[in-house]
């Protein structure tokens, strides 16, 4: 069979080269949540890094702190050093964020870019790995002709996240925005992260089990809750695998991928902390004692339930 494609004009190849280009982006599914409430929830992002980065360099690119990324990604031990660890291109890395409604869909917009001497949109987008586009940025800042980027400006980045009410098929969970890579479809990303091609097709609202590179999923990840366990002032949701700290970082509430619970233990930062022992008792938070006898089986736990005004509290 002749190839006609020789006879073409390079001009021509090029024009639809880049129209077939522009047709994927336009193509390019993302899940969109509506909202009519002010109100934000913890969410994730899956972040493929487009090149070796710092831990801090991470944190700084997204606003947030190193502690929480170390934690999102149950990481540890946390130290000032961990800041410098350096993380491979191509690493996954959770990133923890508040999602917002903004102008009706949730969306995250605290994440903001102070701009480089040699930077362009598509740079700044690619910085991102994927989770926010060129176009994006340009219209959320209205980057036009007489409002061009500049040296040291600084630029609304807005990311892609859900809330759906904390839920998933009745349970506790967080959702995360994940980038669709090459070769990649929803029965391996599911299988990624222990979920069904049903429950990410519901979620995402979608007719079928298609997806492309550079789609943008919702990913439901189980969570643990304090809702139940009475605390004192201080509600948490934590994603399965990871952990969070609280009580002025005397705590640390890990979520265990195979107990759906929290469990948490005194951090062994090196901070100020007090009242970490159960009243009347020599166990520590986090500590369980079985008392075996010919006539019964006494389990003794002392477990933490929150803090007020510096004082941690536990039963």
């Amino acid at each position: 069979m002749r190839n006609y494609m020789q006879f073409l004009n390079p001009q021509i190849l090029c024009f639809l080269f880049f129209s077939a280009l522009l047709l994927c982006l336009v193509e390019t599914k993302s899940t969109i949540e509506p909202c009519n409430s002010s109100n934000s929830c913890p969410s994730l992002l899956s972040y493929l890094l487009p090149w070796d980065s710092k831990l801090s360099e991470i944190a700084t690119r997204f606003n947030v702190n190193f502690f929480d990324i170390l934690a999102s990604n149950s990481l540890f031990p946390i130290t000032p050093s961990s800041a410098h660890q350096i993380l491979s291109a191509k690493s996954q890395v959770k990133i923890p964020i508040s999602c917002s409604c903004v102008d009706g869909i949730r969306r995250s917009m605290s994440t903001i870019y102070t701009v480089h001497a040699a930077d362009t949109l598509a740079s700044i987008s690619e910085g991102y790995g994927g989770l926010v586009s060129a176009e994006q940025i340009k219209i959320v800042n209205a980057i036009n002709a007489t409002n061009p980027l500049t040296y040291r400006g600084t630029l609304v980045i807005p990311l892609p996240c859900t809330c759906f009410d904390n839920v998933n098929n009745g349970g506790n969970a967080i959702y995360m925005s994940y980038v669709v890579q090459r070769r990649e479809s929803l029965g391996s990303i599911a299988t990624k992260f222990g979920t069904t091609v049903s429950d990410l097709e519901t979620v995402n609202g979608f007719g079928e089990a298609t997806v492309d590179p550079g789609d943008i999923l919702s990913i439901p990840i189980a969570a643990c809750s304090s809702a139940t366990l009475n605390w004192y002032d201080e509600s948490m949701i934590v994603p399965n695998g990871s952990y969070t700290l609280t009580a002025t970082n005397c705590i640390k509430c890990t979520c265990e991928p195979t107990d759906i619970t929290l469990q948490c233990v005194p951090s062994g930062l090196d901070v100020p902390c007090y009242n970490l022992r159960c009243k009347g008792s020599n166990l520590i938070i986090g500590d369980q004692c079985v008392d075996l006898s010919q006539t019964a089986c006494n389990v003794s736990q002392c477990v933490y339930r929150g803090h007020r005004g510096g004082k941690i509290l536990s039963r």
